[in-house]
C-alpha cells in the first residue's frame, strides 16, 4: 500500500458517521430509528472493519457467520473497541453489534458535531426554560449524501461503494421511508435498496467485495433485529 493510500484510509469519513448524519432528522432535531439505533451504528462500525481491512468473514456452516479480527487494528478511536472485541475471539454477528453497538451513539454524534455536520443550539422552552437542541451544520454534507442516495435509488445511478453501503444500512434499519421528504418512497425505490442490501452493485476490487459481503450479512442482522425490536 502507497503512502497516499494510507493517507487517503485514514481521513476518509466512516460510514458509521454517514450513517447517524442522514438518519438525523433537520425537521425535527432527532434521529430517525432511535429505538434500534445502536444495532445500525454496530453494522456500519463493522461495515467499516471490513472494508478497511481489520475483520475477515468465516462461513462457519451450521454455526452461521463468523467475524475474526484480521490484520492490524484499526487507529480509528472508533473502531478500535469493535476490533479489540473481535480481536478476543471468533464472534457472531449479532453478538459483535449487541456488545459494541450500544457505545457509538454519543462519540459518532461528537465527531459530528466537531466537524460541524451538526450544532448544539441553546433554545428557551416555553420561552422560560433553558434547553439544547441539535441542528444541522452548515457543511451542506448531509444534503450531498440524500442528493446521491436519491440518485441511486430514484434515478438509477451506479452508485460508489460508500454511498451503496450506506444507503443498504439505512434500508435494512427500516428507515429508508422516514425519508419520503427527499427521497420519494415507492415500490421501485424498495426494490433498488433491497438489491443494495444483498450487496448488488458493481465493484470489481477485492477489497470492495468484501464491504459488498458484509454489507449483506449485516443488513440480515438488521431486519432481524428490528423485528424483535418492534414486537
Amino acid at each position: 500500500m502507497t503512502d497516499d493510500s494510507i493517507r487517503s484510509q485514514r481521513t476518509r469519513t466512516l460510514i458509521t458517521e454517514d450513517l447517524l448524519l442522514v438518519l438525523f432528522q433537520p425537521d425535527s432535531g432527532t434521529i430517525a430509528g432511535e429505538n434500534t439505533l445502536f444495532y445500525v451504528l454496530g453494522a456500519g462500525a463493522l461495515t467499516d472493519l471490513a472494508q478497511r481491512g481489520h475483520v475477515r468473514i468465516e462461513d462457519a456452516g451450521i454455526r452461521g457467520t463468523r467475524i475474526h479480527a484480521d490484520g492490524e487494528p484499526p487507529e480509528d478511536e472508533l473502531l478500535r473497541p469493535m476490533w479489540d472485541y473481535i480481536s478476543q475471539k471468533p464472534r457472531d454477528v449479532q453478538t459483535v453489534l449487541a456488545a459494541s453497538g450500544p457505545t457509538l451513539r454519543t462519540p459518532v454524534l461528537e465527531r459530528l458535531m466537531e466537524r460541524g455536520h451538526l450544532c448544539r443550539q441553546k433554545r428557551r422552552a416555553l420561552g422560560l426554560f433553558p434547553t439544547t437542541a441539535i441542528v444541522e451544520g452548515n457543511s451542506g454534507r448531509r444534503a450531498e449524501f440524500v442528493a446521491d442516495m436519491r440518485s441511486v435509488l430514484v434515478d438509477g445511478a451506479q452508485p460508489s461503494d460508500h454511498i451503496a453501503a450506506l444507503t443498504a444500512l439505512v434500508s435494512a434499519s427500516g428507515s429508508l421511508p422516514v425519508l419520503h421528504r427527499e427521497i420519494p418512497w415507492s415500490g421501485a425505490t424498495a426494490t433498488r435498496a433491497k438489491s443494495l442490501e444483498q450487496g448488488d452493485w458493481a465493484a470489481g476490487a477485492a477489497a470492495a467485495a468484501v464491504t459488498r459481503t458484509m454489507v449483506a450479512i449485516v443488513a440480515n442482522s438488521l431486519i432481524v433485529s428490528a423485528v424483535v425490536a418492534n414486537r
